[in-house]
């Protein structure tokens, strides 16, 4: 038996091109149906997992998946902004606890989180490094965030500058890191904390000025000066760092229940609240919108599941091709090899050694094959879920 896995061996490392492709090609059609199986799984238990722990979800009338994706997971929000009135009318009802969401903004490819304490409470956040948020303009960042930024408790990020065509008038602000969150193995590891007036900063809805008053006679900023009011010109500053010096300076213009939120998080206080809550929001004709997070994920999954199904039915005729494409390799192998086929039955090898031989190299491809396939569907067992949060992300 020795004797035909050797020779067995020695044809498929002499023809070692064509042993690769068989099985690369073999090994990849194996894969993929249990590949792509383990990655919806896996993603599904993810998106379900977060959206079940979400009761209820408040955003500007729009497409529902869309402020479920920006909401629960951070993506980039595409609804309309609503205004910051919305959370005191939730918490005005005595159904639920309003929690806004700010996502305008981000660090790099990190969404900066504009919200309040009552967020780290009903995400269960705890801070593993310094401290939690206490002065306008500071932050602290997900486990992930921190380490793809490569910072840590004491250094300073800025925020994305915001479009050329913002009229709000939003400018980069660089906030000092007092914390780093614990990991939830969640997709609060990959975003930057911030309090909702830190978002308004960065929106341009709150500014900080420099004290004109203390300028010279001869200072260029000073267009005016009479007895004590100055006027400055356009050359003044505003600061794109808060500070203990410089916070008594920073003011916001309007009224704050008209600033914008992307989502409010309604916590009810019971199953009935939640149906009185939901009932009221449906019988509203304000431009907003209640949903309730598992039922948007429901849907969705539906639709993944069903796109799996295409995938897999094609993979499977795929995988019908490539065997009838390997059969026929191997055939027109065999007819190659007719003269190498007539040497050994003439030096005594009858047709049940040939055929062990020709058998020993077919299962070794597929061996190896099958071997490949199990070990990246074993990778995608492992790491799938971070490659959902990533690609999700």
């Amino acid at each position: 038996m020795k004797h035909v896995v050797f020779m067995a061996w020695r044809y498929l490392r002499f023809y070692w091109g064509k042993t690769a492709v068989l099985v690369a090609s073999i090994s990849l059609i194996l894969f993929l149906p249990a590949g792509l199986h383990v990655l919806v799984e896996q993603g599904a238990e993810v998106l379900t997992a977060r959206a079940e722990t979400t009761p209820l979800l408040i955003g500007a009338k729009g497409s529902a998946v869309d402020l479920t994706l920006s909401a629960l997971y951070f993506r980039p929000p595409h609804v309309e902004p609503m205004s910051h009135r919305e959370v005191s009318r939730v918490d005005q009802s005595g159904l639920a606890r309003g929690i806004p969401l700010h996502l305008r903004f981000a660090v790099g490819r990190h969404r900066i989180v504009g919200t309040n304490m009552d967020y780290a409470e009903f995400r269960g956040l705890e801070v593993a490094r310094g401290r939690w948020l206490a002065m306008l303009g500071e932050c602290v960042l997900g486990s992930q965030a921190a380490q793809a930024l490569a910072v840590d408790v004491g250094d300073y990020v800025l925020s994305s500058a915001g479009s050329a065509f913002d009229v709000a008038g939003s400018f980069p602000l660089k906030m000092p890191v007092v914390g780093i969150l614990a990991q939830t193995g969640t997709a609060d590891d990959e975003i930057v904390l911030v309090d909702l007036k830190t978002a308004w900063v960065i929106s341009g809805l709150a500014h900080g000025h420099e004290d004109v008053n203390l300028a010279g006679e001869d200072d260029r900023r000073v267009l005016e000066r009479e007895d004590r009011n100055v006027v400055a010109n356009a050359s003044l500053l505003s600061y794109t760092e808060i500070t203990v010096e410089n916070m008594d300076s920073f003011h916001f213009h309007g009224n704050p229940d008209e600033f914008p939120v992307d989502a409010v998080l309604a916590v009810p206080e019971s199953f009935k609240a939640s149906v009185l809550l939901r009932g009221r929001y449906e019988e509203s004709d304000a431009p907003v919108q209640m949903i309730v997070p598992s039922a948007v994920v429901d849907e969705l999954l539906d639709t993944m599941f069903s796109v799996r199904d295409w995938v897999l039915l094609g993979s499977l005729a795929v995988g019908v091709a490539t065997a009838m494409t390997a059969v026929l390799v191997f055939g027109l192998s065999i007819r190659v090899r007719r003269r190498e086929i007539e040497t050994i039955q003439k030096i005594g090898g009858g047709r049940q050694r040939l055929a062990m031989i020709l058998g020993a190299e077919i299962f070794a491809v597929i061996a190896v094959a099958v071997v490949i396939a199990a070990v990246l569907t074993g990778i995608a067992s492992r790491y799938g879920e971070l490659a959902v949060r990533v690609v999700g992300g």
